[in-house]
């Protein structure tokens, strides 16, 4: 039992133990091919955060090894990445001007409290609560994020200064009108590296494009002295690993970035989780636990915020190139850590001619990944409501920021649900021709009539937000049947939940029937429904004699009977509380 429990908060208790020479064979090319993907990528997304480059291979470092230890994916790939990078430099400039060295702090704090964040939800399995992030908001968002963050990296295509904004038509109308100053040597260089990683991405998704790319801008800035031309390049990048210190928090700025790290905190998990879920499928030894993933999620930010590491969370690319290179166990992340190790130790040298151009390049390709071409044009398809809510997100993202982006999506999102619950789907129901089954009028033509019964179903909860709405469709229902009706029939099958609203509604509801001459009856109501109807004591308005078990047997009440004979008849075929 205690091994259990040890191994559900250590999930490297699980794999560890039983490591093979034959799970190294495995991990090691994976590591070494995330590793080296990591170099590049996590220089270029320090320039998205506005960070030294060098603050990037921290990112890439510590959160890695405690993922290792605490993460329930095997394959997840953890470290920076360009939405969570853009909305750093989005939100700490927002927040007002600080200097370089008050920014870097800030960064490493919204690491440390961002961690706090997921850790504690976590702790508290409160998970779920990514859920409010919908699937049209996550597209809506990222795809504008995307397009943000590929038009901030045109000052480094162009080799010019372009002023930074988070504002799609600022953006435009800034890059527009740097396009005559732009240097031609920079120019060539970019747009050769992304046709060159596109180029290899298509040959092999295995090569690592990205490193190969870096490695030609090097050498042909080096060779022909580009940099004396224009070419602008990372120069020195400091050696060494990070050094231990405890972040600091300026309480001056406090509420503005604990703001950003609740945003970071669930856009980031909600990255993790998406492309950790999706890996999952393809394997079957392991489970994703998501609340164990917040806590792995939130101590790597903890614990990599003491080693100044600004905020990070599993990578869409790296995650994929990680399987595809057949790792294992997450034995793969910690050869990719030990990869970043050897880099700070002794290669970062080597990235002094490196050009920005390259980094603008490697940043473009990826983020252009990330815009969902098809998912809205499904969506036009069969569901224009989503779809709204994905313009919505996105064009808000585009035109006035990326936090207010997410924060209207969410608000969307949860007034969509509420607006749903108000207005649940009821279907009038008849006895299709030669069965015993009842369906939706609506969609079945092969049904009978029978003007003495109204059967009426509700799909989905009925509680305080939509009781008006049911009350008036069943009286509207009831208006049209005549005065033929002698029962109406509440086919309860597909109702997961009554509160005391609709408790006190169904009363008046059956009281105003039984004055119009018509009896109400429950049919197929489930076993936790029942119980309530029983404990409200709503089953002795009611009467037990008019609760069944099938919407068949109270048709049998009222088929040839008069009101007499009916309340006779029900006593025969009721349905008692215990069965």
């Amino acid at each position: 039992m205690k091994s259990i429990r040890l191994k559900r908060y250590f999930p490297i208790l699980d794999w560890l133990p039983n490591y093979s020479k034959k799970d190294f064979i495995a991990d090691l090319p994976a590591g070494l091919t995330v590793g080296v993907m990591l170099i590049p990528q996590g220089i270029a997304y320090a320039l998205i955060a506005k960070l030294p480059p060098i603050y990037g291979l921290y990112a890439s470092l510590v959160p890695q090894v405690i993922y290792a230890i605490f993460g329930t994916s095997r394959q997840l790939a953890v470290g920076p990445v360009a939405m969570d990078s853009l909305i750093v430099a989005a939100g700490i400039t927002a927040i007002g001007s600080v200097s370089p060295d008050q920014y870097i702090t800030m960064a490493i704090a919204l690491a440390f409290m961002m961690g706090i964040i997921q850790f504690s939800l976590g702790i508290f399995r409160l998970g779920f609560l990514v859920s409010f992030l919908s699937k049209p908001v996550i597209s809506g968002f990222t795809s504008a994020a995307a397009i943000i963050i590929g038009l901030n990296q045109f000052k480094h295509l162009f080799g010019t200064h372009i002023e930074r904004s988070n504002q799609v038509h600022i953006l435009l109308y800034n890059t527009i009108k740097k396009i005559p100053e732009i240097n031609i040597p920079t120019f060539i260089i970019g747009v050769g590296s992304i046709l060159m990683i596109i180029g290899l991405k298509k040959w092999n998704k295995k090569i690592p494009s990205a490193l190969i790319v870096v490695i030609v801008g090097i050498l042909v800035v080096q060779l022909f002295g580009l940099d004396k031309y224009g070419v602008k390049v990372v120069e020195d990048i400091p050696k060494g690993l990070p050094k231990f210190s405890i972040p600091t928090i300026d309480m001056q700025f406090f509420s503005e970035l604990f703001s950003l790290a609740a945003t970071l905190a669930l856009i980031a998990f909600m990255e993790a989780i998406s492309v950790a879920k999706a890996v999952e499928e393809k394997h079957d030894d392991y489970k994703v636990n998501p609340n164990q993933e917040l806590i792995a999620l939130g101590l790597g930010n903890i614990v990599g915020s003491t080693f100044q590491c600004y905020p990070t969370t599993g990578g869409f690319s790296r995650t994929a190139v990680n399987d595809q290179s057949g790792a294992k166990t997450n034995m793969a992340a910690v050869i990719s850590a030990s990869v970043i190790a050897l880099t700070l130790l002794y290669l970062t040298p080597l990235f002094y001619y490196l050009p920005k151009s390259v980094l603008a390049a490697i940043i473009l390709v990826a983020v252009y990944g990330l815009i969902d071409f098809t998912y809205p044009k499904e969506l036009w398809n069969y569901k224009k409501d989503d779809l709204l809510m994905l313009l919505v997100t996105f064009i808000v993202t585009l035109t006035i920021g990326i936090k207010e982006g997410i924060m209207i999506g969410v608000l969307l999102s949860l007034a969509l649900l509420i607006y749903r619950s108000t207005k649940p789907h009821i279907a009038e129901c008849e006895r299709v021709e030669g069965t015993d089954y009842y369906r939706n009028v609506e969609r079945f033509e092969n049904t009978t009539e029978n003007p003495e019964v109204l059967i009426i179903r509700l799909d989905g909860q009925l509680y305080f937000a939509n009781i008006d709405f049911f009350k008036q469709e069943l009286m509207e229902k009831v208006e049209t049947k005549g005065k033929q009706l002698k029962l109406v029939v509440w086919n309860a099958e597909s109702v997961n939940h009554l509160d005391s609203s609709a408790i006190i509604m169904l009363k008046n509801i059956i009281f105003e029937l039984r004055e119009k001459g018509i009896l109400f009856a429950v049919a197929g109501a489930k076993g936790p429904i029942r119980d309530l109807l029983f404990k409200s004591k709503l089953a002795e308005v009611i009467t037990p004699d008019l609760m069944f078990a099938e919407v068949s047997k109270a048709i049998e009440c009222v088929e040839n009977q008069t009101h007499a004979d009916l309340q006779k008849k029900c006593k025969q075929i009721a349905l008692q509380r215990n069965t």
